[in-house]
């Protein structure tokens, strides 16, 4: 909504692809979310047999790697070097 907001108002440029861009790639992770966890209770209260389990952890598996990806496409780093980009500028000498 925001990177529609700034289009409307004369300010179009690469902010607001970029925060429409994530926020769309935030609601599909939202999404997954919701669908994994839809996936679990279902494999759980209709009849949990050992062929619907290795269904759902090749589903989990799968939304696992897609929700992954798409974070490492959000923030444009790997979400073990999230600290690190947080501590390096105070580390550097004045």
């Amino acid at each position: 909504m925001a990177a529609l907001w700034q289009i409307l108002h004369g300010r179009p440029g690469a902010g607001a692809f970029t925060l429409y861009r994530s926020n769309v790639g935030r609601a599909i992770l939202l999404g997954l979310e919701f669908l994994v966890a839809a996936d679990i209770i279902n494999t759980v209260a209709i009849e949990p047999t050992f062929q619907g389990l290795l269904i759902l952890g090749g589903i989990v598996l799968i939304r696992t790697f897609l929700s992954f990806s798409l974070e490492v496409e959000i923030e444009g780093r790997w979400p073990w070097d999230r600290h690190k980009a947080e501590i390096e500028p105070s580390r550097r000498p004045a």
